[in-house]
């Protein structure tokens, strides 16, 4: 019986760290969802700012486009958008990620078009795309 109850209390534990994960995963994306509604009502002036447009027609920083991306990309297009311009290993930073899962984040945002890449000497900067 001795080792029957030892295996179980194991697999307890196992299944506790395991809700903590999911926990975890959980206010991540209600952090990130609070942050959306944040700029989903922040007035349209700031809203410039932060996505670098000055009109209607810009596809700077904007929620539906927010919205339409994964989580993933979300979290990386706002840490830029924080930026304004940047590096991948400065937002990495921002998103506590590595450099290289924000680099291949950053170059998906390329291809979709949301983000330019501009090359400075032997830099590569990323910025979000005004409306072109």
């Amino acid at each position: 019986m001795g080792v029957q109850e030892e295996e179980f209390k194991q697999a307890m534990e196992r299944l506790g760290q395991e809700v903590q994960a999911i926990k975890s995963c959980l206010e991540q994306i209600i952090s990130d969802q609070q942050e959306l509604l944040k700029l989903a009502r922040m007035p349209r002036i700031e809203k410039e700012a932060v996505g670098g447009g000055d009109d209607e027609s810009s596809s700077g920083l904007d929620v539906s486009i927010l919205l339409k991306l994964p989580d993933h990309l979300r979290k990386t297009m706002l840490a830029l958008a924080k930026l304004i311009e940047g590096r991948a290993d400065e937002v990495s930073q921002l998103t506590g990620r590595a450099r290289a899962i924000e680099s291949g984040y950053l170059n998906q945002l390329v291809r979709l078009g949301y983000v330019k890449k501009v090359r400075r000497k032997h830099q590569i900067f990323f910025v979000l795309r005004d409306g072109e």
